[in-house]
């Protein structure tokens, strides 16, 4: 192992490792304060470092789940804090930015749905991980669709864009976590599990909190 890959191994461990820190922090205590703010500053540019540095390791050594992780990871951070830009204008405005990191993950979502398909029909059930990001992915790609038309119900829709992205990536960081892990915990657990485990516990918690914040646009503001 080189010196270069080395030091990004380094940056990528203490990115995500910080990033997993204060996503925590911030899921679990009051929201829109002001450290809420600066540990949200914090998990973006963790999650950044952590991000680009999985796409250069990856490439560098070839690892599929580690690019997808990554890219998803990227993806989220990314349209998360741009998210919180559309509160900041009086009119819903999209910029080319916005719409450049969705067509990104619209097209990685379509690869990974399609390496999950094939990777099932070879019964390697590690496919269902690639399959699930990917789906999310386009999923999000949709909302964003929606969202950049105003063609969304959602009148405050840049809050719970924000939301979903955010805890997505703090998704991403568990489910690196955990399968860094994996040697360390119970063997008779297939490891599929540990990649799907923290979308399956934190899924539900994004639609509920969703649907706690979100404001339907009336008939008034059509």
């Amino acid at each position: 192992m080189n010196i270069s890959f080395k030091l990004l191994l380094i940056i990528h461990i203490t990115g995500g490792s910080i990033g997993l820190l204060t996503g925590l922090f911030n899921i679990i205590q009051k929201k829109g304060d002001k450290s809420h703010k600066i540990l949200g500053s914090v998990f973006y540019f963790s999650m950044l470092l952590a991000g680009f540095s999985s796409l250069i390791l990856s490439c560098l050594h070839p690892n599929y789940f580690l690019f997808m992780v990554g890219l998803f990871t990227l993806y989220m951070v990314g349209s998360g804090k741009r998210y919180v830009k559309h509160k900041q204008v009086e009119k819903r405005q999209t910029e080319k930015i916005d719409w450049v990191i969705s067509i990104i993950m619209f097209i990685a979502g379509l690869l990974f749905v399609g390496l999950g398909i094939l990777s099932i029909l070879k019964s390697n059930l590690l496919g269902l991980v690639f399959v699930t990001f990917g789906s999310l992915g386009l999923l999000f790609v949709r909302q964003d669709f929606l969202n950049f038309t105003n063609k969304t119900s959602i009148k405050n829709y840049w809050l719970i864009g924000h939301l979903q992205r955010m805890v997505g990536a703090f998704i991403a960081s568990m489910t690196a976590f955990l399968v860094v892990n994996a040697t360390y915990l119970p063997g008779t657990i297939p490891g599929f599990v540990y990649w799907l485990l923290p979308t399956i516990i934190f899924t539900p918690l994004i639609i509920k909190w969703s649907k706690k914040y979100q404001v339907k646009v009336s008939k008034g503001d059509q």
